[in-house]
């Protein structure tokens, strides 16, 4: 039963963590069959993360006041609807709009799969057990998105890509309907305000660096403060704002939003590197990015060990210069290299990346008391979506059009240069920040 439970969630947080990769292989193909410029492909990517970031803590207090069961029940039904209307779009408005939506079905699945497990498996060494699966699981996702979306586009086009959504969602539904207890609703609110603030703010943000409006940017700074004013008044805060008190907290969350900020962003450049500029076809392509997805799987449980050893920093620190080397690397790219120069920034920035990512979580949630180590982990994880979202809008802007491949090439040094600096100052940042050792407890797994 129990583990019913399990395969069942993580079949869900399978889900969300695939639509964040899987898309990425197949915007050459609907770019061209929806007309659609590499501005509108960017929203293809950010409207779901965008709105993923900004709802992700106000999905656990969802479930946290109506139950985490029906909150469950309730991103499966919308993420499945999404996917539908999704793989029916016609134009690349409708197929944004449908991806926003998407972003409000894994708000709300994330943290409720996560809330179902600890809730079936109480005990402290099998609930870390049961997580450190689910986390596993999601992680698969990583390298199966672009694979996966690559056979399907060369095979069967790019509709199918969210369709095949569909009948998992189904199957998840009816497995939670009939497996998952209902949960006691407990007394509490909802923050709206916060919410809202905090979408508008995040949405500004990528929207002024896409089209290049710096008076939408702006209103993103405008709507940041007033959502901090929200928090401070609000009864029932989405962000507790005593937990970034902790200098190794808020050194940790930046850390996390600087390494989706590359991450992220390199997966939309180097696809259309390969697609259009290197004319790869989708299984190509799919199978190139391959090594910017496996190691980084491999590594997630040795950098767990390891930070459990010798504690969060040396992870950190080495993960992210190894990045550093990696995007620098871009630098060597020129109009009449191909796949091969490509090939060490997508190897070593894995090995970065898996470093860095268990280090990061251990480091963001060890400061907070451990009746708010879940909502710390909230935290982090929202600020690696947002970090995501802004490096998808920032690395499009500064690439451009792949079919203007002088110009893009050109992007791809800046871009590395300006992400190694990036990675080198957070590196500091963390030596700065983040302590040795953690204080004496044994941390959970966060997804």
């Amino acid at each position: 039963m129990r583990t019913a439970i399990l395969f069942t969630m993580c079949a869900g947080m399978f889900l969300v963590q695939l639509d964040v990769t899987v898309v990425n292989v197949a915007l050459p193909t609907l770019g061209s069959e929806l007309h659609a410029d590499v501005p509108q492909l960017q929203w293809v990517v950010v409207g779901y993360s965008v709105v993923l970031a900004a709802l992700l803590l106000t999905g656990g207090a969802l479930g946290d006041v109506l139950g985490h069961r029906g909150v469950v029940l309730t991103g499966l039904g919308v993420f499945g609807a999404a996917s539908a209307a999704c793989g029916l779009a016609q134009s690349a408005g409708w197929l944004v709009a449908s991806r926003a939506v998407q972003g409000v079905g894994a708000a709300l699945l994330l943290p409720g799969t996560m809330a179902v497990i600890s809730g079936a498996f109480p005990g402290r060494t099998e609930r870390a057990r049961a997580l450190g699966i689910w986390a596993g699981i999601s992680a698969l996702a990583l390298p199966a998105g672009p694979l996966l979306g690559g056979i399907l586009v060369q095979t069967a086009g790019w509709r199918p890509v969210f369709w095949l959504n569909i009948p998992i969602v189904a199957a998840a539904a009816v497995a939670t309907r009939r497996l998952v207890p209902r949960d006691v609703r407990k007394p509490g609110r909802v923050d709206v305000p916060g919410a809202a603030t905090a979408a508008l703010a995040l949405g500004s943000a990528v929207y002024a660096v896409i089209a290049g409006t710096p008076w939408v940017g702006l209103l993103a700074v405008a709507a940041a403060v007033a959502f901090v004013v929200v928090e401070r008044r609000s009864a029932a805060p989405m962000l507790p704002l005593p937990l970034l008190r902790s200098r190794q907290a808020a050194g940790a969350n930046l850390v996390s939003a600087a390494m989706n900020f590359v991450g992220l962003g390199s997966v939309l450049v180097f696809t259309l590197y390969l697609q259009d500029v290197l004319h790869a076809d989708p299984i190509a392509a799919a199978a190139a990015l391959l090594p910017m997805f496996v190691p980084m799987v491999l590594l997630g449980p040795v950098s767990g060990r390891l930070t459990a050893r010798f504690g969060p920093r040396p992870q950190i620190v080495t993960g992210l210069l190894l990045g550093a080397a990696a995007m620098l690397n871009l630098l060597r790219i020129g109009p009449g290299t191909g796949y091969w120069t490509l090939l060490p920034t997508l190897f070593v920035l894995s090995i970065g990346m898996g470093l860095l990512t268990a280090a990061v979580v251990t480091a963001a949630v060890s400061d907070a008391p451990d009746e708010r180590a879940g909502i710390a982990g909230g935290i982090n994880n929202a600020a690696r979506q947002a970090g995501g979202a802004l490096g998808v809008a920032v690395f499009g802007a500064v690439a451009g059009e792949p079919g203007a491949r002088g110009s893009f090439v050109h992007g791809l040094h800046l871009l590395g240069f300006v992400s190694g600096g990036l990675w080198v100052v957070a590196a500091v940042l963390a030596v700065v920040t983040v302590q040795r050792r953690v204080r004496g407890k044994r941390l959970e797994p966060t997804g």
